[in-house]
């Protein structure tokens, strides 16, 4: 018996010091490891901020939890790739897949939305699961099933690798130049995405309908039009998420899981915030990676996967709302 006590306390030990003191040590030995892999997380909590981001504007318009978003990114980053092969300029071709994302936001709210005005939430849920399934069947009858490589040379993607802060922390620090593109585009369309919720009538009259839909119509805020306008916009942003994680991999059916990595990222920051998916993206992102390289050994392969899931859990515990969302009180 004392023979199994040891055993177990042993192991625990051994795990305590594989998940606290051997990362520790190894930080002190590759500082540039860990710079490398903090880019990497970042670029990383950028892109899961952007697939956030379209379900943020459209829970926040219309109170709906758009289960439909990850296929929509799919839909939107295959329209890119099969216009360039089909020999169309890639300027034209984004601006296609715009018109196309344009196209399905008033499907959308002509067919599914606007029938289903005042009903509970949860019916409308199920109605983006029923649209999710369409798109994907629909989707695979215009593109075809199989995945396909997204030109990162028509669209001016770099896709090597490249060394940045050399000699200063001992040895180069090597990054995917992808990265850092997929990093700084995606910085630059969620700055002008806040700039359009705050400074403009249209993104006003959007956060108004987000605020109290009966009082945004009262005053003349047109709620058909608000929605296709947020789900045109989450379509947009489907664009560049779709073509930046297929230029990663490849643009196929399989992306559509990545609604479900957004999950954390939205708990973490809160359904109806912004900043929260931005910053909330971020740290799974960069939480991710860190747990994935050093935590590897301790856990198994893997732990990139479920990691996220247990971060929102632990913020769950402490702040239901998220770190940004709003807290409801109900008074009786």
């Amino acid at each position: 018996m004392e023979a199994v006590g040891l055993d177990v306390l042993t192991w625990m030990v051994d795990f305590l010091s594989g998940l606290f003191v051997d990362p520790f040590f190894a930080v002190a030995r590759r500082p540039d490891k860990l710079v490398q892999i903090l880019i990497q997380g970042v670029s990383a909590g950028v892109m899961y901020s952007l697939i956030a981001l379209g379900f943020v504007l459209i829970f926040k318009a219309s109170g709906v939890f758009n289960f439909a978003q990850g296929i929509m990114v799919v839909f939107a980053g295959l329209s890119v790739v099969v216009l360039i092969e089909a020999g169309v300029p890639a300027i034209l071709a984004i601006a296609g897949a715009v018109v196309v994302m344009i196209v399905m936001a008033f499907a959308i709210e002509r067919l599914v939305l606007r029938p289903l005005v005042n009903q509970d939430g949860i019916i409308l849920f199920m109605a983006t699961i029923g649209l999710a399934f369409f798109l994907e069947g629909f989707g695979q009858i215009i593109f075809g099933a199989d995945p396909k490589p997204v030109p990162v040379d028509a669209l001016m993607i770099p896709d090597g690798k490249i060394k940045v802060l050399g000699g200063l922390l001992g040895k180069p620090v090597r990054i995917y130049e992808l990265d850092l593109t997929a990093a700084g585009f995606g910085a630059l369309m969620v700055a002008a995405i806040i700039v359009f919720l705050n400074r403009t009538k249209i993104g006003r009259a959007l956060r108004a309908v987000a605020d109290d839909n009966q009082a945004a119509l009262s005053v003349g805020i047109p709620l058909r039009t608000i929605w296709v306008l947020v789900w045109s916009l989450a379509g947009i942003v489907a664009i560049f998420a779709g073509v930046m994680w297929g230029a990663q991999s490849q643009a196929g059916f399989s992306l559509a899981v990545l609604a479900l990595k957004a999950l954390p990222v939205l708990i973490l920051g809160g359904f109806t915030s912004v900043p929260g998916a931005i910053i909330g993206g971020t740290i799974i992102g960069v939480g991710e990676k860190l747990g994935e390289f050093y935590w590897r050994g301790v856990m198994g392969d893997g732990v990139e996967q479920w990691l996220g899931y247990v971060i929102a859990l632990i913020v769950l515990l402490v702040r239901p709302q998220g770190l940004f969302g709003e807290k409801i009180i109900e008074r009786i």
